[in-house]
């Protein structure tokens, strides 16, 4: 009988330093504890210092080094301000995760020019901002790992009341696309991924229970997603296990998308 050897499974981003925009809470925070989980340094970034605080108490919880940085990745100042603070606590960017978004539902024949440009600027503008900013590093070392969070919602299908939000997140997965072709010499991978219906305090104000109900009908799966469904699919993505992944994106929902 040939008797194999069980080994310990390894921390898959053990010492990487990872940015994760938008961590405070919902998906991002799942994000980032997962990250700290899998052995990464997390750099906490959101517009809300109370929230970022929660996430980093949470992330040192599990012995793990972490340090929150307010930023509107929105505006090039603070998101440079985000970038240079990373590099002088932790010295190096590994992953960016580009998660920092917004969704106010408003139809599009009562939107106004504002509303448009407060969620492109936010959804996707930011993507542009962190990840240009991130680049005078990764470049330079020729390593790094770029995911950005994208959404069913204009990069696979539409929905009523989110012109601005879908017309962003189809602009991020062109985005990734586009990227990844222009960052492949430099040993950059880029990536997006495309969630469902996540069940985060945004999503619960934005439902109720009726509605919610029917919403999970729909999902093959018959359920919400977490935000550690999509911290998972991070994880691999920012990971080695990945290493022959770029310009893609990963559908996160349950199955809605399928059928």
């Amino acid at each position: 009988m040939i008797k194999t050897k069980i080994e310990v499974n390894e921390l898959k981003l053990e010492n990487k330093v990872a940015i994760v925009t938008g961590s405070g809470q919902g998906i991002g925070k799942g994000i980032a504890l997962e990250l700290a989980k899998e052995g990464a340094k997390v750099v906490v970034s959101d517009i809300t210092q109370e929230n970022i605080d929660r996430t980093v108490d949470e992330i040192k919880s599990f012995n793990t080094n972490a340090i929150g940085v307010k930023a509107d990745v929105s505006n090039i100042k603070e998101v440079e301000n985000l970038i240079k603070k990373t590099i002088e606590e932790f010295g190096r960017v590994d992953i960016l995760v580009n998660n920092a978004g917004i969704y106010p539902f408003k139809p599009l024949t009562e939107m106004k020019e504002e509303e448009w440009d407060k969620v492109l600027n936010v959804n996707l503008k930011g993507v542009f901002n962190c990840t240009k900013t991130v680049l005078s590093d990764m470049t330079k070392r020729k390593s790094g790992n770029i995911v950005n969070i994208a959404s069913i919602a204009g990069a696979v299908v539409g929905y009523p009341s989110l012109a601005h939000y879908s017309a962003s997140k189809g602009g991020v997965l062109g985005f990734t696309r586009s990227a990844a072709i222009d960052l492949a010499p430099y040993n950059i991978r880029v990536n997006a991924i495309a969630p469902g219906g996540v069940e985060t305090p945004g999503t619960k104000v934005a439902m109720d229970d009726e509605t919610s109900k029917q919403f999970i009908q729909a999902i093959p799966l018959k359920r919400w997603g977490q935000p550690i469904d999509i911290a998972k699919a991070v994880v691999f993505l920012s990971s080695d296990d990945s290493d022959y992944i770029t310009g893609q994106m990963l559908v996160v929902d349950g199955g809605l998308t399928i059928q």
